[in-house]
């Protein structure tokens, strides 16, 4: 059992099985959270129906989705229609292997890690150009023409932004980014004077572009292309494309995380007295305050079952907050608590993009990108390599 423990392959096949498992839930409840925070955003409630407050809403969608009817239209290229969607889910969850989720908890560490995650979302859009030309139908091909342009075009950008926090870093391995970040005793977002700060937003930009997320969301443009490239898709071949798309958001958010914010670092990682305050209380407070805002949510509820449900889920979340308070446990788990603290937030950010932006005509986002993103994130790369020499 030790020579299994001790085995090199150990960590990263724990780590792969646990992504592939958990992921698809995962993708699910980022989907409710999102129909949750936008209908805040238009004062309506978003779905209650399923579970306490729609709680188990995900579940319902996942069977809905594999028990739903797998319609391929007569004309399609049958083969191509069926592994379009695979290419997309197979690309967005193979950038996982070089996502340093902790110190010690990856799949791989790599010395081009950032390279690979860039090859990554470049062939992802394969998926898309093949789902929508294999349709044999003008909206899906015309969704897969715009997906393609948009993608080439904010792919420059994003590269750029990329390299900025590389010459910060000096090395593209992931891990080595936040190494960096540990050795300056500072965040990447306030290395060379804050200046850093340009090139993010360039990369939020660019990366809401890349996962076709609104305002750039013209590769699918309901109200012009019925739903764009995956307009005749169905059933699990439909939920294949979103998983990759909140695959994608969750890996650029990780991205974003790890060269800008300081992976699983902590804030203020040089201050040694903080260590305890916020690697002891800030995870127990969060989720001991959510699971005590969830009390009140049960007196709303009328089914007895429902309300159960409800307070299995709040024992969950103040059992979540205790096990934080375990010296041994604490120094396992909380780097990996503020690494997807910190892409919670990323995420919230690209949902209130969606909720606040209307959606771009195509030669504005045209413009956005070669006019605007690609000049500011090649002058950033400029100003942040003088800025690294003094």
């Amino acid at each position: 059992m030790d020579a299994v423990l001790n085995h090199p392959l150990f960590m990263p096949m724990v780590v792969i099985v646990v992504i592939m498992a958990l992921f698809p839930l995962v993708a699910g409840y980022i989907v409710l959270v999102e129909r949750k925070v936008l209908a805040d955003f238009q004062v309506r409630l978003g779905p209650m129906r399923v579970g306490p407050h729609g709680l188990l809403q995900p579940i319902a969608d996942a069977l809905k989705l594999l028990l739903k009817e797998d319609i391929v239209p007569t004309d399609a290229d049958k083969a191509i229609f069926w592994f379009a969607p695979v290419i997309s889910t197979l690309t967005a969850l193979s950038a996982f292997a070089v996502v340093p989720f902790a110190r010690n908890v990856y799949i791989a560490d790599v010395n081009v890690g950032l390279l690979i995650v860039s090859a990554m979302s470049a062939m992802g859009i394969l998926g898309i150009i093949l789902g929508g030309w294999s349709s044999n139908s003008h909206y899906p091909l015309l969704g897969a023409l715009r997906s393609a342009a948009q993608l080439v075009s904010y792919e420059v950008a994003l590269a750029f932004a990329l390299l900025s926090g590389v010459m910060v870093a000096g090395t593209l391995s992931m891990r080595g980014i936040v190494e960096s970040q540990i050795q300056r005793g500072v965040w990447g977002m306030f290395a060379n004077y804050g200046f850093m700060i340009v090139p993010f937003v360039v990369y939020i930009i660019s990366a809401t572009a890349e996962t076709n997320r609104a305002p750039f969301d013209l590769p699918e443009a309901e109200s012009e292309l019925v739903a764009g490239f995956h307009t005749e898709y169905s059933g699990f071949r439909w939920s294949l494309y979103f998983l990759a798309e909140y695959a994608n958001i969750f890996v650029v958010s990780s991205v974003a995380v790890t060269i800008f914010w300081g992976g699983w670092l902590r804030p203020f990682p040089s201050v040694a007295w903080l260590d305890k305050p916020l690697n002891f209380g800030a995870p127990f407070l969060v989720f001991i305050v959510s699971g005590l805002l969830c009390i009140p949510l049960i007196k709303k509820l009328v089914d007895p079952l429902q309300q159960k449900v409800l307070m299995l889920a709040i024992a969950g979340l103040i059992l979540a907050g205790a096990v934080f308070m375990i010296p041994p446990v604490n120094a396992a788990i909380v780097p990996i608590f503020w690494f997807l603290f910190k892409v919670s937030l990323i995420i919230y950010l690209l949902i209130w993009f969606r909720g606040t932006f209307p959606r771009y005509r195509y030669d504005q986002l045209m413009n956005i990108g070669w006019k605007v993103a690609i000049p500011v994130g090649m002058v950033a790369v400029m100003i942040n390599a003088v800025l690294g020499m003094i």
